[in-house]
C-alpha cells in the first residue's frame, strides 16, 4: 500500500474498509445529533426564560460563554472524572457546549419579536402561553434554527475527540491514521466524511432556517 499514491490508498483503504467507515460514521453523527437534541431541549426554554427576565440574560448566556471557552478536550476530561469512559462523556460534552448558540439565539429572536403583534394577542385574550406557542416561537423560530445549525456544526467537530475516550466515530480513524507510519490516507478516510458531514448539516439546517424565517413568507 505505501507503493501508491494517496488517493489510491484513498480508494483502497475505501474499498477495504467502507461498512467500518459507514458504521463510525453513523455512530459519529448520532453521538452529535444526541448532544444537540438534549441542548435544544434544556436551552430553549432558558433562552424564553431569560427573555422575560432581562436582569438573568446576562448571568445565564455569561455562564454558558465561560463553558464555550473551556477547551473541549479540558472538558471531555473533566466529565470523564464523573461519568467514566464511554459514549454519555461525549454526548454531554456536545450538550454542554451547544448551549450558548441555542439559548442565545433564543433569546435574540423573542426579544426580536415586534411588541406591537404581542399587544395584539393581548388585546384579542391570548394567555402567556398562547402567546408564546402561537406568536413569539413562529416567529423566532427561523433564529432559533440558526443556533442549533452553529451547535451542530460544532458539536460535529467536538465529537471526533471522543475517540480519546473510547466513544468510537470518525475519530478512531483519523487517530488510527495519526498512529500508522504511512497514515494519510487512513487520516483523509476519517477526515474527509466528518467534513461532509458538518458541510452537509449545515446546509440542509440553512434551508430549514429559510423555509421558517417569517420574512420569506411574507415575501412569497
Amino acid at each position: 500500500m505505501s507503493e501508491m499514491g494517496l488517493w489510491e490508498q484513498l480508494w483502497y483503504y475505501f474499498n477495504e474498509n467502507g461498512f467500518y467507515i459507514w458504521e463510525q460514521f453513523v455512530r459519529h453523527f448520532l453521538i452529535s445529533i444526541y448532544g444537540v437534541l438534549f441542548a435544544a431541549i434544556v436551552g430553549i426554554p432558558i433562552g424564553f426564560w431569560v427573555s422575560r427576565n432581562s436582569k438573568l440574560a446576562d448571568w445565564v448566556i455569561g455562564v454558558a460563554n465561560v463553558i464555550q471557552t473551556i477547551p473541549s478536550l479540558a472538558m471531555l476530561s473533566i466529565l470523564m472524572l464523573g461519568l467514566g469512559l464511554g459514549v454519555g462523556t461525549v454526548v454531554t460534552t456536545v450538550f454542554l457546549y451547544s448551549l450558548l448558540p441555542i439559548i442565545k439565539n433564543t433569546y435574540t429572536g423573542v426579544r426580536n419579536v415586534d411588541s406591537n403583534i404581542l399587544d395584539s394577542g393581548k388585546g384579542m385574550g391570548m394567555t402567556r402561553f398562547q402567546l408564546t406557542y402561537m406568536v413569539e416561537l413562529p416567529l423566532s423560530l427561523s433564529v432559533i434554527m440558526a443556533g442549533i445549525r452553529n451547535a451542530l456544526v460544532v458539536g460535529i467537530g467536538i465529537t471526533a475527540i471522543g475517540t480519546f475516550i473510547g466513544a468510537g466515530g470518525l475519530g478512531d480513524i483519523i487517530t488510527r491514521g495519526v498512529n500508522a507510519t504511512d497514515g494519510g490516507a487512513i487520516i483523509l478516510s476519517g477526515a474527509i466524511p466528518t467534513a461532509l458531514m458538518a458541510v452537509i448539516s449545515d446546509i440542509v439546517l440553512g434551508a430549514i432556517e429559510k423555509k421558517l424565517d417569517p420574512t420569506n413568507k411574507v415575501r412569497n
